[in-house]
This record gives structure tokens, sequence and C-alpha cells, in this order.
């Protein structure tokens, strides 16, 4: 597809405020070894290793009440983490366009539309070592592209014609792949690109490899097995040839880079499917490991897996963070990895030694599941203690958010499912696990100070409740049921199935899900696609959906939709982007799978074991996704402040509150709801954070004392980035999803989208 450049009202094309911009780039100065200012925030999660951490000194706990809003762009995108370089803000915008904005004044400096499912929680950044070649790094529907960081255009000499197709090279067919790219940005060391991959959930879902890229060339540089083949480390520990069939393994959520070591950390998940292991007996390495390789070859210095054959959907998402311990009189450089489990487990970043012994304790193993072999023991770490709750009973239903009626329900629920523990085997009958697949720690939920041993993390209390279905059960409740009537077909099993509990029964929302009624006046079928499969604003992608799940679940809501239709799309037309001097505005992907069609139409993967490999008799779907934030006792979300020096927990606070208990004089409680934050530590010792309340709080970091809180016009999600321009300091917070979350009523006189506070001059 060409990419289209639009003129200016006085026909010529222009960047607005190029000059100004251009001496501000000249004049900007200070940057370290690793290409790094610490007066800007070029990366996703700040500086390489990932830790938000910020130098910068002139806000702290004695003016941090004085801060105010300095400049609002309302069309900032919410969970896409916005980065900060040579006076350049980089974000999101309307119309799926990436913007760059001036970092003093908000201003639009360039636009670069038409990127529908590109990376949704941000871009790398990466600049030459004279500055004069500054690119913007992402993917689009699996395939990675650059984009001039200076002028907003496509850089066509990087790969083929500007792209790099990341299906190839993983030892499957690339067109039965129909998911590779991660919605989180990769990590950017020296000239190379490293990547992890999402690649769904399904059987037969595609290895996740680790790669790194060239940045100037887009060639591969290198690349590492996470399914081992024959002859490598690991393979031993899968059934045979099991890296042709099995899936996963894969590093969806956050790299953490340590520059001066060139050592790369990467969290992964599980093999695929998520819930069943039964075609892939063994420990299952790399799945559930944190994975130190060296960032310039990829080869692997250590590993230490968190959960052996992993059944639990224990995905291993948020940064490992770095950080400089004193203990028994040395100095001990350590990465800290948080888990969905609610442990916290640290090493040696180096060595991969454990700082405190990590124990195998057994764990249950009775299961109804025919060829299942659960793992008899898994690593329970000794110290330090977990930040996260890690058992659910009927103690610890919900007192306020539930009718007695549903208090009822859950009673019986929770008596009679099985609860054994983190690890207890999934079977046909419910079991519980507590902070569960959806809890414990996630993507963004990790920071740190990197020179004195405090990691923070953010967990997310959510228990699930779960159970396998049988084939001839998913096929039954994917055929008929209530609401939908005859035009909703295999569509409603699928809606209520895996799309019911946030959005509800009757597609009005819930404080966890956007209303869907009037949908198809919103979205097209094609969006609506793109939006199931890769997400969009703050619902998660469902990449466990095959191609025929999607397309149901669109036809059902089309069909029950339909007197929604008419009243335009919603949406501004690209005249809405014009401004009287002209800012360059480049439209489109820089490419488009052949044949059009987007994610529906194509194929879902070879739904067959190779020849050889003994498939099993039956292979099982999950019903419940651990979504039941509402049904535990506050509070339903905390921030914790770790002291790695002793291997203690320094404070615990709720983070943010309800605001429907709130109403209630009922405080303390955390926010519920699938949020993801991330938290910006300061030098000057102050916690930054945003909440599900629609606010942003500050913290004392040595109390857990919050010292300032703003209430933002819509909700939050992501990571805050700050950065020093001009002589200022700027706190950016996103905030641009109205009528979701506990709130629900968007507040048009608050500051939302990019919202930067700063002190007043």
């Amino acid at each position: 597809m060409a990419v289209k450049e639009r003129r200016s009202s006085g026909g010529r094309t222009a960047i607005l405020g190029k000059l100004p911009v251009l001496l501000a780039l000249a004049a900007a100065a200070g940057l370290s070894a690793n290409g790094q200012n610490s007066r800007e925030w070029r990366d996703y999660g700040g500086p390489p290793d990932n830790s938000r951490f910020t130098t910068l000194k002139q806000i702290n706990k004695f003016n941090v009440s004085r801060l105010d809003v300095a400049w609002t762009y309302p069309y900032g995108e919410t969970g896409f983490n916005p980065i900060v370089a040579r006076g350049m803000v980089y974000g999101k915008g309307r119309n799926s366009s990436l913007i760059a904005l001036d970092a003093a004044t908000g201003k639009e400096i360039w636009i670069h539309e038409g990127l529908e499912g590109m990376t949704r929680r941000g871009v790398n950044y990466w600049e030459s070592k004279d500055a004069k070649d500054r690119r913007l790094i992402f993917s689009i529907s699996d395939y990675l592209q650059e984009i001039d960081a200076a002028t907003g255009r496509s850089i066509r000499t990087f790969g083929t014609g500007g792209v790099v197709d990341m299906r190839e090279g993983l030892g499957r067919d690339p067109a039965s792949i129909g998911r590779i790219q991660s919605n989180t940005p990769g990590k950017v060391f020296e000239n190379l690109l490293l990547v992890g991959s999402a690649t769904g959930e399904a059987y037969f879902s595609p290895p996740g490899d680790l790669r790194a890229y060239d940045i100037v060339t887009g060639k591969l540089a290198w690349q590492f097995h996470t399914l081992p083949h024959p002859g490598e480390f690991g393979y031993d520990t899968w059934p045979k040839d099991a890296w042709r069939y099995v899936g996963g393994t894969n590093t969806w959520g956050e790299i953490t880079i340590d520059p001066e070591r060139a050592i790369a950390y990467f969290p992964t998940g599980s093999g695929t499917f998520d819930f069943y292991g039964a075609d892939r007996h063994g420990a299952n390495l790399f799945a559930n490991c944190l994975l130190a390789l060296d960032a310039r070859t990829g080869r692997r210095l250590w590993h230490f897996q968190n959960v052996h054959h992993d059944l639990w959907d224990y995905d291993n998402t948020s940064a490992p963070q770095l950080t400089t311990i004193r203990r028994n009189g040395k100095t001990i450089p350590v990465v800290a990895m948080a888990g969905k489990t609610g442990f916290l487990y640290v090493f040696n970043r180096m060595t991969g030694e454990p700082i405190w012994p990590i124990e195998e304790r057994p764990v249950p193993t009775r299961t109804e599941v025919a060829g299942e072999q659960p793992w008899p023991t898994q690593p329970f770490p000794t110290s330090p203690p977990p930040f996260a709750r890690q058992k659910f009973t009927a103690d610890d239903i919900n007192p306020y958010m539930l009718t007695p009626a549903e208090q009822e329900q859950f009673n019986h629920r929770v008596a009679n499912a099985r609860n054994e523990g983190l690890f207890t085997p999934i079977g046909f009958s419910e079991v519980i696990h507590m902070p569960g697949n959806n809890g414990g720690s996630n993507f963004g939920s990790t920071s740190a100070n990197p020179a004195d041993g405090t990691v923070y993390v953010i967990s997310y209390d959510i228990p699930a409740i779960m159970r396998l279905l049988t084939p001839q059960e998913a096929a039954a409740r994917g055929g008929r049921g209530g609401g939908g009537g005859a035009a909703a077909g295999p569509g409603l099993g699928v809606f209520q199935r895996d799309c019911q509990a946030c959005h509800g029964a009757d597609r009005t929302g819930t404080p966890n899900g956007a209303s869907l009624i009037g949908v198809v006046a919103r979205l097209s079928a094609e969006e609506m696609r793109s939006a199931v499969t890769n997400g969009k604003g703050r619902m998660p992608p469902l990449p466990h959906l095959t191609t025929t799940d999607v397309d149901a679940v669109v036809s059902y809501l089309t069909a029950v939709d339909a007197p929604g239709r008419g009243g335009g799309r919603g949406r501004g037309g690209a005249a809405a982007l014009t401004f009287p001097s002209g800012p360059v505005v480049e439209s489109g992907p820089a490419v488009v799978r052949p044949g059009g069609g987007g994610r529906g139409g194509r194929a879902s993967g070879p739904q067959a074991y190779p020849e050889g490999v003994e498939a099993p008799a039956e292979r099982y779907t999950m019903n419940g996704y651990g979504l039941y934030e509402n049904i535990v006792k506050p509070p339903y979300t905390t921030l914790t402040s770790y002291d790695l020096n002793k291997g203690t927990i320094k404070w615990q606070v709720p983070l943010g509150d309800d605001p429907r208990l709130a109403s209630l004089g009922i405080t303390g409680t955390g926010t519920a709801g699938d949020f993801k934050f991330g938290v910006i530590p300061t030098i000057t010792r102050l916690v930054f954070v945003a909440g599900g309340d629609d606010k942003i709080h500050a913290y004392d970091a040595v109390t857990g004392k919050q010292l300032w809180e703003r209430a933002l016009g819509a909700a939050s999600r992501g990571i805050p980035a700050m950065y020093e321009y001009q002589g200022r300091q700027y706190l950016l917070v996103t905030a641009s999803d109205p009528g979701v979350g506990p709130n629900r009523n968007p507040r048009p006189e608050l500051p939302r989208g990019y919202v930067a506070f700063a002190l007043p001059k």
C-alpha cells in the first residue's frame, strides 16, 4: 500500500513548528554510554533496565503538592506508553496514528495515520551515535516497521520494502501462523532490537522463539529456541519432536537489559495449550522461566524455571528488576522477577544463583484428565514473603459488592470446588487458584530503585474459578443458549465464554468492560475482528480464539445489534487532523497482507500432530478465565515495597480506592478491575502511580504514605513517563478511557488524553 501525504491548507507539505523543534534538538545533550539521557524517557519502561526509575530532582516531597497541569493532548490513547526523546513526545493518537508532540507544549509536530493493528503498548526508539539517524520501531500485523522519528515518514530501506515478516524462521509454515507480534514493545540494545512474541494460547500455536534484528538493515542477528530442537539444552524436558507442534514458551511481556553487562532478561510464559499438558509431558524448558541471554549473541547464560509443566497459565510477564543489595558484607547485583504466583524470585544477576533458598516442595498431582502428568514438585521461595494473597475461601468472599443471592451462589461454588493451593490441577469440576492466572504481577507491574535494593510490585488479587470442558461440552455450549435467539448460532457460546464477564450478559457493559450496544454503528466487522484478536483500548487480545471463533462472535454481535445500525461510524474524518500551519500527515501501514481480509481470513494453523507423534485421545478447552475480581474482599489491588537487602516487605498499601465503596465511606480498598499500571520511583523518594480510581497518586517511598493525588477525566492505564525539557520536569500520564472502570461517568471538566503535570513556572 502506498504511503500518502496530506497537503496542508496552503497547498504545501510542512512540519508544524519545525524550526523551534530543530533548534531544541540541536541543543540536546547529556547522553550516557548506553545511549540514554537521564532527562528523557526513551524507552517503554524508562531506562533500558525497565526500572521506571528517574534521577530527576526538581519534584520532591516538599513541592509535590504544587504539581499542576502543564499541558494536555486530548487525543492521546491510554495504555499506549509515551516515550520522550530530543524534545518530542511520541505516542498514539486518533485514527490509529503515531504522533509526535512538542515536549513543552503538547503541540502536534507530525502524525502518521492508518496503523491499525500496531503494537498496543508502545514503540521503541533508537538513534545513531551522531543522532542524525533517529527511528521509531514497532510491529503491525506481524511485520516490523520503522518510522523516521524526526519526520514521521516510513523508512523503506529497513528489511524488504520497509518491513520484516516476523512469521518467518519459526519452523512452521508462515501462512499457518495466526499471530506472532507482541503488544509489548521489544528492547533496543546497541544496534539491535530484541523482541519476544504473542503466539496465542491455542493448540498448535507457533513457538515463542526469542530474536534480535539489526535496526538499520532488518536482518536477523540471532535467534534462541525456547522450545529446544534436537541436540539443544532442554530438549529432553519435552516429548520427542515437541518443537514441531507445541507452541508458546514466549515472552509476550517485558524484557529487561543490563547494558553494562550486555545481558538480556526474558520472562517466558507457558507452553500451549495453557491448561492441558498431556501432549507435552515433562518439565518443559524454557517455558515459565527467567532466561538470561547474552544480548549480542543470544547465547544462554543461565535460567530459572519457576513453574514446571505449567497447567495454570502462570506466564511470567512483568519486567525483571535490576538492583544492587548489601548482604553479608558484600555488594551483589541482583535481578528480581515477580510472578503471577504472588512470589518474588531473586537471583544474582550474573550467575543465576538464588539470593535466598528456593525449595522444591510437593504439590497435588491427582488429576481427572486422562494422560495428564502434573509435575510432582514446584519451586517455593523461602524469602522474601509473597506480595499477593495465595488462598481464597468462603471467608474471603466480598461482603460489599455482591448481592445476597450472589454471595450464596459463590459460597456454594467455593465450598464444592477443589481448592488445594496455587498448583491445584485443573479437571472437569471447578478448581480455585489465588491470585490466579489473571492476578498476581502482570505487565507494567514492577519497578525498582537500581541502587538501594528497593523493588516495587503491584499485585492484582483476582481469584480464578475454572474447569476444563470436553469437546462435547464445548460444542453443546457453542450451539445453543438464550439471549440471541436463532441469530446467535455458535457465536453466542463464544460470547458467553470469553466476552460476557466483561461486557455483561445483556451486552450493556460492566465495571470491567464497555457496552456493546450499538457497536455495529461504531465499528466495521473487520475492526471488530481486529479488536477481538489484537485487543483495543483496555480490552486485552484473545489470542486463544480460533479464526472460526472470532468470525462466530462477530457474526453474533452483528446479528443481535442490527437495530443499532446507522448514525455513521462515530469518528471524525481526516479533515479533523488539519492545522493552519499544516503538519506532515503520513497515512497507512507500510504493508497490507495479500488478499486483505485482516486476521479473519488467515489460516489458524495445522491442526494435527506430526507423523510419528502419538496424539492424545481428546483435547479440552477452558471454562472460566480468572475474571472474578469483584468476588474477593478488598483490597483488590496493592502496591508493595520490598527491601531486598533484608528480604522483607517495607510497606504495602492499597492502590487507590474503589469509588463505589468510597462513596459509602469504605476506603483502603484498592481498585477492582483488570487495570494494568506502572510505577515511577524517583531519586527524591517519591513513588508515582495511576490507579483504577481515575487518579494519579504520589506516595512517600520510605513510608508508603500518600502525599498527593489528582483526579483525571478518564481511566488511566500503563506506565507514566517522567522527563525534563527546557529546565522543567514533567510527569506525563495517559487517561483517555471514559465510562469504563468503577467510575463509569466521564468528567469532561478534568484533564484527559495525555496529561503533563509540572511545578508552576
